[in-house]
């Protein structure tokens, strides 16, 4: 294609998943950047939640494997090729992928609100394929540079910490608040350490695991809890659901005090019983998040500071080769982030 800049491969390795648990590694054609694109060479991609669910089953409600996908959204690399319109300069850049590819043109993306774009593209959500390969294309401003002192691992890590700094936002955490997270994985892990960084002074969270309770204590947390051991206390000026478990997200919601926010970021039951009366008499605002929008200069600000320990949460690699292994590696419950480490 005219225009084009730099040199990708004509084919690629790419991890797989035709249905549940038939996942398989494969040669397919390597991507070519078009207008305003580049092609980056992957080199990190952390193993979210969801990965494993469409691994286990095929499906995340309404988003059915009907064909055979790429898996992976939270990706690291090398830009190795431009397309027309995007600077040859940016050849060589050490780049964090933002996953999600909005329309630019809807209500909600004039708004500034892209993560809600009903036609978003994002990686390995059917039909979209993800990043679990050695390369693939993606828009240019959503290729983010990176600095040096950020590991390739960290930056694939900036996706679940943009997801925390959402939640956040939606917590309305301030200097001196208190905030409540149910859930020590890798997401109540980064939303802890983001509410310190955005001068929270009380940060608690609860878990049903005791050792990942002791890693939100490494990380931050001011006090931690075990599930169903006692309680967590009252008065908090934020609870943010990170578990999608619904006890954790009733005992959330009394601990929260008049006119304060409870934030649901876990993905659990389609339906749940919330406690009303306290929402109501309360005044409690009650809201959803769904991804992030315009979060990715503060990530890499935050990250590249130290104010965040990403490469910490990983606790195991991977080849591409291995991707079952990181994929059902989770089940350890010492276990936080395993990440596939690929192209050397």
């Amino acid at each position: 294609m005219s225009g084009v800049t730099g040199s990708v491969p004509d084919s690629m390795r790419a991890c797989v998943l035709h249905q549940p648990r038939d996942l398989r590694l494969e040669e397919r054609a390597a991507p070519r950047p078009e207008r305003g694109e580049v092609v980056v060479r992957v080199r990190s991609v952390g193993v979210c939640g969801s990965d494993v669910h469409y691994y286990e089953h095929g499906r995340i409600g309404d988003f059915v494997v009907r064909q055979p996908l790429v898996l992976g959204h939270e990706a690291s690399g090398d830009i190795v090729a431009t397309g027309p319109g995007v600077p040859a300069d940016r050849i060589g850049e050490r780049v964090a992928i933002e996953p999600g590819f909005p329309c630019r043109s809807c209500d909600q993306c004039r708004h500034g609100r892209y993560n809600l774009c009903p036609d978003i593209a994002f990686f390995g959500t059917p039909p979209v394929d993800g990043a679990l390969c050695d390369y693939v294309r993606v828009p240019a401003d959503f290729a983010h540079p990176i600095p040096d002192a950020l590991s390739y691992d960290a930056a694939g890590l900036l996706e679940p910490l943009s997801v925390g700094i959402w939640a956040n936002r939606k917590a309305g955490t301030v200097p001196g608040g208190s905030v409540l997270i149910a859930g020590a994985g890798p997401i109540g892990l980064v939303t802890a350490q983001i509410a310190r960084a955005m001068g929270a002074t009380e940060v608690v969270v609860t878990d049903i695991g005791a050792e990942r309770l002791g890693v939100a204590a490494e990380l931050g947390a001011t006090g931690t809890v075990l599930a169903g051991a006692e309680s967590t206390g009252t008065g908090f000026d934020a609870f943010v659901d990170c578990s999608g478990a619904a006890p954790a997200i009733d005992a959330g919601i009394r601990a929260v005090r008049p006119a304060g926010t409870a934030v649901l970021v876990g993905m659990g039951a389609d339906r749940l019983t919330l406690p009303l009366g306290v929402l109501q008499n309360r005044e409690i605002n009650l809201t959803g998040t769904f991804r992030y929008a315009n979060t990715w200069p503060a990530a890499i600000a935050l990250a590249s500071s130290g104010a965040i320990r990403l490469d910490r949460m990983v606790t195991g690699h991977f080849g591409l080769d291995e991707t079952e292994s990181a994929l059902l590696a989770g089940a350890d419950p010492r276990h936080i982030k395993s990440v596939v480490t690929l192209g050397g």
